[in-house]
């Protein structure tokens, strides 16, 4: 198979989608890798690194694209990326289709097999392609809510953990799963005083085992929200609901409970927010204010420190990308029940229920496709 990887030109998106290393492992299996020129300068991987892991460089993108079967990329396709998506392509990356309707109608009418890292789905539940990127933004939004609420930035001038005779700054956390867990153990180690708030009982009880005194957990409901969030400093949320658009738990109206020069860091925005006044913002111009309260919106957390995120993300995402280039998507697919719930479009048929949903398109399930 020749497997294609372009630079990634989303704003400010420094990762890459395959290391030097996986271009080796790609090619003594007998496949062919086109890189863009410069595709992996951002993440620390110079072009001399691809090549001598024996990758052809491609100058433009454009080249790139027509000369694969497979594109292997980071983030959704833009909409310069769009006229360059071909039917007979097989697209792996993150798209959160169901927060995007342009994007979802622009790859359905290319009818190409568009195959997401976050809904790829284990037996256990587990989201193993998404777990690295929300471990990396979980520990992110604390890093960046501490600094906006710095007075410097327009925040409440409060450090996140005290000082001794000093109160530390309040934290509640909507979710308690990846995200959720990664910011609380920052926040507790920080010396903030935390809050985490999740639907799960058992998820709960688990994180009181794990986490220090300083972190509790509450059970989500409207009234526990709404107190969480009047009384905290910084605000994260951490809502995640497969493939599927996040529920708004905080309304506008709700904005005006909460502290002027507080701060809002929604993890959530890739599948729409889980805060109703949140819109994608990009790490050249993160944040703006509603009632008051800073919202940080940032689409791509993790593109912030790339050579971190790259290695996570490629360690998860490789052996899947060997998987689809070594027996085509079909046979990988019909093998592998947890890659074939990341299938998402095939044909022009969407086959996640959670974005046909958003969407109010029909749903084909996979196995039927498949056989």
């Amino acid at each position: 198979m020749i497997v294609g990887v372009p630079k990634e030109i989303k704003t400010a998106e420094n990762r890459v989608a395959m290391v030097p290393a996986g271009v080796e492992t790609l090619i003594a299996h007998g496949h062919k890798v086109l890189v863009e020129k410069n595709a992996g300068v951002g993440s620390g991987f110079d072009d001399a690194a691809y090549k001598a892991a024996g990758a052809a460089m491609i100058d433009s993108a454009d080249d790139v694209w027509a000369g694969s079967e497979m594109i292997v990329k980071v983030k959704e396709p833009i909409a310069e990326e769009y006229p360059r998506v071909k039917r007979d392509h097989v697209i792996f990356t993150y798209f959160h289709y169901a927060a995007d309707e342009v994007l979802t109608m622009a790859m359905l009418e290319t009818g190409a097999v568009t195959i997401a890292y976050e809904t790829v789905q284990l037996e256990t539940g587990e989201l193993p392609l998404l777990t690295p990127m929300s471990e990396v933004a979980g520990r992110m939004a604390i890093q960046e809510g501490a600094k906006y609420l710095e007075k410097t930035f327009g925040g409440l001038g409060i450090l996140l953990g005290g000082v001794p005779g000093v109160h530390p700054a309040e934290v509640a956390i909507l979710g308690g799963g990846v995200v959720g867990t990664q910011a609380a153990w920052m926040a507790a180690g920080l010396g903030a005083r935390v809050t985490v708030l999740d639907v799960s009982l058992e998820r709960l009880r688990y994180l009181d085992d794990v986490m220090p005194k300083n972190v509790v957990g509450e059970y989500s409901n409207r009234h526990n929200i709404l107190d969480a969030i009047k009384r905290s400093d910084l605000v994260v949320g951490a809502v995640l609901l497969p493939g599927a658009k996040a529920p708004h738990l905080v309304s506008k109206a709700d904005l005006k409970l909460m502290k002027n020069g507080s701060v809002i860091v929604d993890v959530a925005v890739d599948q729409g927010g889980c805060v109703e006044t949140v819109k994608p913002t990009t790490h050249e111009d993160p944040t703006y204010v509603v009632e008051g309260v800073i919202h940080y919106c940032v689409a791509n957390m993790p593109g912030a420190v790339p050579r971190t995120s790259t290695l996570a993300l490629t360690n998860a995402t490789f052996p899947y990308a060997l998987k689809l280039a070594d027996d085509g998507w079909d046979k990988a697919c019909r093998e592998d029940g947890a890659l074939a719930l990341g299938v998402n479009t095939v044909e022009s048929k969407v086959t996640c229920p959670g974005v046909a949903e958003a969407f109010g398109l029909d749903y084909t399930p996979i196995g039927e496709i498949l056989g």
